[in-house]
């Protein structure tokens, strides 16, 4: 089988090469001639554990192809997967015009039976729209050509994209035809032969799985959040907590883990969506509107720990960060709490160095030399006033503590993953602070 992928961000790369993996030949399509020479030369332009490798070998081995034209493979493919952004507008709804020309390139162009699908995050009702612009594009060439179009959102993570792709809890599918249903089934029938996980569904109801989806997980780590919070107040540990509630069938254990904030590409940018989805169909989304407020306040509360322990002076304080990416496994900092609490740090007027294992280079594009970039973990913290924990890599998990109380002007850690012990701390002489303890 012959697709093309469009976009080769962290989404259409990942797809497009995982299929590949499985056989399947790829075209990745992009507009940005930079990012798809770099490809060519065999630089991936994105950090995911395992991704260079698997570019570089379905590549060499011609399953994997890349181009800056679509037109040029229009003919030749089957199935086109549309995997371009959809950042959001300043009303926090999507911005769909990538989208909507990836359609109008199909219309301009096909000439045979295809199916579009839709791989990016989309508000319900984008895949009426996609079918629209195409069928006035055909109309406007006076020719009448049979498509489909689907809609196939995915659910990677990032860190674990590849292993997500491979072996995925779920497939979700959402089409309006028996030929596109026969089709796609027939491509993702090889990753599933032990277990077929995939559902299809009516396309509206995709759309909607994958802001549903997301949307649950950031409720469960709002509400985590605030029960954490809660906890400190009332002198209930989140821990046991956590685990109380987490070990009742109907709740479960994943996502209970309380922390400074969530982050990314889609937990943020998918909630502020479903917002604004519901506020343009009249219905106000309560809940949700609670899980965002309560996020964004979160992401402040490692600076406001540090402030209380200085009692409000911190002009001048030497501050080490120990985390920049919004989690592990990625040098990803889109909705980081790392940035706001950079911002709120140099607005006190404190002196910033930070460490990432990855997201270093991305920090200075972002921020540029408003902080001091450490070489290391322990370079960061060298005469430091105080430690702040915002990712949990697992290389700092078990620290030198010697190092740490002997580099350290004042041996106080602020941990906003709760991946140390409470009583160690306190037998190290360390001054400890986390969340919902």
């Amino acid at each position: 089988m012959n697709i093309a992928v469009v976009g080769t961000g962290y989404v259409g790369l990942v797809s497009g090469t995982c299929f590949a993996e499985m056989g399947v030949n790829v075209t990745c399509v992009d507009v940005n001639e930079e990012k798809i020479q770099s490809l060519l030369n065999g630089k991936v332009p994105i950090y995911e554990p395992g991704l260079d490798e698997m570019v570089l070998r379905n590549y060499k081995e011609g399953r994997l192809r890349f181009t800056t034209d679509l037109i040029s493979c229009i003919d030749d493919v089957d199935i086109i997967f549309s995997a371009v952004g959809t950042p959001p507008d300043e009303d926090g709804s999507a911005d769909l015009k990538y989208v909507l020309e990836v359609a109008r390139t199909v219309g301009r162009n096909m000439k045979k039976y295809l199916v579009l699908v839709t791989k990016s995050t989309v508000p319900v009702g984008t895949a009426k729209k996609v079918k629209a612009v195409i069928q006035e594009e055909l109309e406007k060439r006076a020719i009448d050509l049979e498509f489909d179009v689907a809609s196939n959102p995915e659910f990677l993570k990032e860190g674990a994209a590849i292993s997500d792709f491979m072996s995925p809890d779920r497939v979700v599918v959402g089409v309006e035809s028996e030929k596109a249903k026969e089709i796609l089934t027939s491509l993702y029938r090889p990753m599933m032969l032990n277990n077929f996980r995939v559902i299809f569904t009516d396309i509206p109801s995709a759309e909607m799985i994958k802001y549903a989806a997301n949307s649950m997980l950031a409720t469960r780590i709002s509400f985590m959040n605030d029960i954490a919070n809660l906890c400190e107040l009332v002198g209930a540990n989140v821990n046991m907590v956590r685990k109380g509630i987490g070990s009742d069938s109907r709740i479960g254990s994943k996502f209970l883990y309380p922390g400074c904030g969530y982050g990314g590409s889609c937990f943020p940018k998918d909630v502020k969506a479903l917002i604004k989805t519901a506020e343009k169909s009249g219905y106000t989304m309560s809940v949700l509107e609670a899980v965002e407020e309560v996020n964004e306040n979160q992401k402040s509360i490692l600076f406001n720990k540090l402030s209380k322990h200085y009692k409000g002076e911190l002009q001048g304080k030497a501050i080490a960060l120990w985390g920049l990416a919004f989690k592990p496994e990625t040098d990803d900092m889109r909705e980081a709490t790392a940035l706001v609490t950079i911002d709120l740090l140099l607005k006190a007027g404190c002196k910033v160095c930070v460490y990432d294992p990855v997201a270093m280079e991305e920090c200075e594009r972002r921020i540029g030399d408003v902080v001091e970039y450490a070489t290391d973990m322990y370079d960061a913290i060298l005469n430091a006033d105080a430690l702040l924990l915002l990712t949990e890599w697992k290389q700092f998990r078990l620290p030198s503590w010697r190092v740490i109380k002997k580099a350290m002007n004042t041996p106080l850690i602020i941990d906003g993953r709760n991946i140390y012990d409470a009583h160690e701390m306190e037998g190290l002489g360390i001054e400890y602070y986390c969340i919902g303890r």
